[in-house]
């Protein structure tokens, strides 16, 4: 049984690391906006409760957005454990997850925040086939123009640097209380996201290899 939360803030690299973890150690990554985006869809009496909320603009109340993550974590398939991308995220919803169940390894992923801002803001997408360029570490042959299509490349509103911004202080702001409270159990590990994609991912492994061992 292996139980992991993954906190890192946006454009650290979280969904893609959870991804190779689910696949390495045969266990669900548990997206909370996955699981959001899917409550509605299905008009379950909990998604319309949801999407109550998100179509007025209003933040999901701790109890909704947990009981959405354990009726997840319930399901046959996280029997062998999973992983939390994006849960908790609030002091309310750590308190009703130390309830439930004892998580045995929290990765915080780490990064520079004028790092995360460079990457973000640099990113450039083509509105036609979705590639996705960076003016810097990946610009396409032409600049604005995409090479598989040759369609304009856009930057998306999501990465403008004021939203970039805002978003990462929103992040710090919520985690930070977040982080200490692990701390204080002894079950977070810090990870060094400036490693590369690899250098993150084996970091990550050898936490959970030294904690299982």
């Amino acid at each position: 049984m292996l139980k992991l939360i993954l906190f890192g803030p946006p454009s650290a690299g979280k969904g893609t690391q959870a991804q190779r973890l689910s696949k390495k150690y045969g266990i669900p990554q548990i997206a909370t906006g996955d699981l959001l985006r899917a409550a509605v869809a299905k008009k379950t009496p909990l998604g319309m409760k949801i999407g109550s909320y998100l179509d007025s603009g209003r933040l999901c109340p701790d109890d909704l957005i947990v009981q959405l993550m354990f009726d997840r974590i319930s399901k046959s398939d996280c029997a062998n454990g999973y992983i939390m991308d994006g849960f908790p995220r609030t002091m309310g919803q750590v308190e009703e997850l130390d309830k439930v169940t004892e998580i045995d390894l929290v990765l915080n992923i780490v990064v520079e925040l004028e790092a995360l801002v460079e990457r973000a803001v640099g990113r450039r997408i083509c509105g036609e086939c979705a590639a996705v360029y960076h003016v810097k570490f990946s610009p396409p042959k032409a600049e604005g123009v995409c090479d598989e299509c040759g369609s304009a490349l856009v930057q998306r509103d999501d990465d403008k640097e004021h939203t970039v911004r805002n978003r990462l202080r929103i992040y710090t702001e919520e985690t930070a209380p977040l982080v200490e409270h692990f701390r204080r159990k002894g079950n977070i590990i810090d990870i060094d996201g400036s490693a590369g994609i690899d250098g993150v991912f084996d970091q990550m492994v050898e936490a959970i290899e030294r904690r299982e061992g």
